[in-house]
């Protein structure tokens, strides 16, 4: 196991999205998903929520989000709209996973 964390979006990927309502409107919990961050934290894995909400976000709407979570999975998770070289995973409803070096799309492999 690699060591590091998992990033996973919060709107339509770990919380219901329909249409953007306002920045303190946050969505009912995708169950799957849900689990699978349990699922990571059983096993010792960080998980971060990565939102573009955070980018602009006061300390307030922070901590929105992470009492949301710590509500409905559990676990009051880290947010953060930035990426480092810890990140070993990302959790998107967007993202297109591409091989190292060649710029073509791939299947993901799951932790």
């Amino acid at each position: 196991m690699k060591s590091g964390w998992i990033g996973v979006e919060l709107d339509a990927t770990l919380a219901r999205y329909e249409d953007w309502s306002d920045p303190d409107h946050l969505g009912e919990p995708v169950a799957p998903m849900v689990e699978r961050v349990r699922s990571w934290f059983r096993r010792g894995i960080e998980v971060r929520i990565f939102t573009a909400r955070a980018c602009r976000a006061s300390a307030e709407d922070i901590a929105r989000i992470e009492d949301w979570a710590e509500e409905r999975i559990g676990h009051r998770l880290r947010v953060t709209c930035s990426k480092d070289y810890g990140m070993i995973q990302f959790w998107d409803d967007r993202a297109v996973s591409v091989a190292p070096n060649d710029g073509l799309p791939r299947l993901p492999e799951f932790i």
